[in-house]
């Protein structure tokens, strides 16, 4: 079992979620879908992200558009960052999840998001990721408004956090924690045959 936790405003997130479906089922692993707030972590960590770090936010694209070029995805230039300010696209994706069409979502949203420069949770975005995937967008964003959507989502983050994750996208088999898209192969390797016998410290 590879348990995938993201963001979907995740820059990095983008590369994983197109990649890691189609890996997983190559390599014969379960994989869960497990959307989280990535932002309430980095906060309570003091974490500002690129905020005020120009020189690093330029290599963070250069980056992005090179891994993208690497693994044929969609590149169109940096698309508006940060994104979904009212959660709306956390929301929806934490439903998909719930709902067992969260792979869906993901990788159209990304899509659009980084192909389209549709910005998650901004304008009609929801709305035409929605449609695109043949979904009642009124419907589901009434479904994605839900207190139990609400709860999986803090339940989501509060199981990130206990596992020490700090950064999207992450990627844990049990307790053994991956983070970043480059490590994704190396999770799934890990899913299939751990090379080390010794489990990782708790997080204090």
């Amino acid at each position: 079992m590879l348990d995938f936790f993201f963001f979907p405003g995740s820059t990095y997130s983008y590369l994983a979620a197109l990649r890691i479906g189609g890996l997983a089922r190559a390599a014969g692993v379960t994989l869960r879908w497990r959307p989280f707030d990535v932002r309430a972590i980095m906060t309570e960590m003091d974490n500002r992200f690129l905020a005020g770090k120009p020189v690093k936010y330029r290599y963070m694209w250069r980056d992005i558009e090179r891994r993208a070029a690497r693994h044929g995805l969609p590149w169109n230039g940096p698309p508006q960052h940060p994104v979904d300010p009212e959660r709306e696209a956390l929301r929806l994706a934490t439903l998909a999840a719930m709902e067992g069409w969260g792979e869906d979502f993901a990788a159209a949203s990304f899509r659009a998001w980084f192909a389209e420069h549709r910005s998650p949770g901004i304008g009609d975005t929801s709305a035409h990721v929605l449609a695109g995937l043949g979904r009642d967008p009124a419907g589901t964003l009434a479904r994605a408004a839900a207190p139990e959507v609400s709860a999986r989502i803090e339940a989501e983050t509060a199981a990130a956090r206990r596992l020490g994750i700090f950064g999207a996208p992450s990627f844990a088999v049990g307790e053994e924690i991956f983070w970043g898209d480059d490590r994704l192969e190396e999770a799934l390797d890990w899913a299939r045959r751990p090379w080390l016998g010794t489990p990782i410290a708790p997080v204090p």
